[in-house]
């Protein structure tokens, strides 16, 4: 599981994070926990495996946002499971 990052411009409401994360459900369909704040500008979500950032980053800004950039980073979950 990956955790991927993305840097949006342009978000100013509640209702610019709900268009984004609309926006990514629909690039990336195996995408779990999808969430943005405007107020820090990026998108979070986690993914099985390697996302096509070129049509990820094209149906953002397409949607009228900039993908400004995707980063991303191995995700490992924790619990109270780990702490063992």
């Amino acid at each position: 599981m990956k955790k991927y990052t993305l840097k949006i411009e342009g978000m100013a409401c509640n209702m610019c994070e709900a268009h984004v994360n609309e926006a990514v459900r629909k690039a990336v369909p195996q995408a779990k926990k999808v969430t943005s704040s405007f107020k820090k500008g990026e998108t979070v979500f986690l993914a099985e495996g390697e996302i096509d950032q070129a049509a990820l980053s094209s149906t953002i800004n397409a949607t009228g946002y900039q993908c400004l950039g995707i980063t991303s980073e191995i995700y490992e979950k924790k619990g109270l499971f780990g702490l063992w």
